[in-house]
């Protein structure tokens, strides 16, 4: 029930700003998405996307830019099934004008602090999505979860005008599902 909220929430956020089947840039946003594979191994993989999204932040316009890659010079992770999964890598860009404010290449390691061993050693880097600004900077959800579950960690990642980042764990989607289940 948690990952499904979660992931209504992030298809939201991405049916907001998807626009497709036009090129160039659009206020809008756009995203590229194909359908999960499976490899002649076995190794199961969800497909590249590309997404761009305008955001004004403090009177200033941003082009935020994501990109999820299955990355297979990363280790394979297993279920309890035995499938076998190709984990990704995510590049988030955010450019203000032609000034590169933030551009960094996560995996799901860059989440160590949030996200405990155990965990993270049976899970993919799912997604990162634009969520919203606030006063202290562009927002995004981030997701680390076990491959085809329930069980995910979401995570709030938050860039500065001046491109610092700042990540916790989002408690705001913990409080929605606990007022959920009461």
């Amino acid at each position: 029930m948690k990952k499904v909220l979660y992931l209504c929430v992030l298809a939201v956020v991405i049916g907001i700003s998807a626009c497709g089947g036009k090129k160039g840039t659009q206020d809008e946003g756009t995203l590229a998405v194909l359908q999960d594979s499976t490899d002649a191994k076995g190794n199961q993989r969800m497909q590249a996307s590309n997404s761009e999204q305008k955001i004004t932040f403090k009177g200033k316009e941003y082009v935020s830019r994501v990109s999820r890659t299955p990355d297979e010079s990363l280790p394979l992770v297993k279920n309890e099934s035995g499938d076998t999964y190709v984990d990704n890598t995510i590049s988030l860009r955010l450019m203000r004008g032609n000034e590169m404010v933030f551009s960094k290449t996560f995996t799901k390691n860059d989440f160590s602090s949030l996200v405990g061993s155990s965990f993270l050693s049976r899970s993919i880097l799912e997604g990162i999505v634009y969520n919203k600004t606030t006063s202290q900077g562009i927002m995004y959800a981030a997701s680390v979860c076990y491959p085809q579950s329930d069980l995910f960690i979401p995570i709030a990642i938050t860039i500065t005008a001046d491109g610092q980042m700042t990540m916790v764990k989002d408690e705001q989607m913990e409080e929605i599902y606990e007022s959920d289940s009461i």
